[in-house]
């Protein structure tokens, strides 16, 4: 697609991606959003509490998860500008390159979980942790999802099947890793910093 015929497509108030991708990601958002409400307004409730047990956290590692997040974005990001401009094959080793960013992340997560439960730390221990365990687990599991999909790109990009004129399917799921990294950048300071 020429650069005219792309600012024709934006012009026209075209979204990237799928109608049902689009509706997907509100969704979840939505449920995003109950679940950071709950986690503020009992901040407020019982902000020693919440103090204190944030200070049980590593806020480095939360700032390492949040770059290793952000920098498997921006790949994602690079690998659909390589497929707008018919290079698929160099979209498929920004993927890749996506897929190896956001491992890094769960190895962190991963390992951050690990040195909470064998602290006695699980979701049982307070409400902070109640909490803390319901809103990361759940945008972990979408961090897996998110995953799986850009392997998948990668393939189909590997493989030559998107292009400047057919690539909504690697647009939805670039937009699909774009809300989980729009979810940690609002968890990571809720969660981690702010008191």
């Amino acid at each position: 697609m020429s650069t005219s015929a792309e600012a024709r497509r934006v012009a026209s108030g075209h979204l990237p991606g799928d109608l049902a991708m689009w509706f997907f990601i509100l969704a979840e958002l939505s449920v995003f959003a109950i679940l950071i409400l709950a986690f503020a307004v009992t901040q407020a409730l019982k902000p020693q509490l919440f103090g204190e047990s944030r200070l049980l956290l590593n806020t480095s590692t939360g700032l390492a998860m949040t770059l290793s997040l952000l920098t498997a974005g921006l790949f994602a990001a690079l690998a659909q500008e390589q497929v707008k401009r018919s290079r698929s094959r160099y979209g498929a080793v920004y993927l890749l390159a996506a897929l190896l960013a956001a491992s890094v992340y769960v190895v962190l997560k991963i390992t951050e979980y690990r040195h909470l439960l064998a602290s006695g730390l699980g979701m049982e221990h307070n409400t902070f942790f109640t909490l803390y365990w319901i809103l990361t687990g759940f945008h972990f599991l979408h961090v897996l999802l998110g995953m799986v999909i850009l392997g998948w790109l990668a393939e189909r990009c590997r493989r030559g099947l998107y292009n400047a004129a057919n690539r909504s399917g690697l647009e939805s799921g670039v937009l699909y890793w774009h809300m989980v990294d729009l979810i940690w950048v609002v968890l990571f300071p809720l969660v981690y910093v702010l008191n």
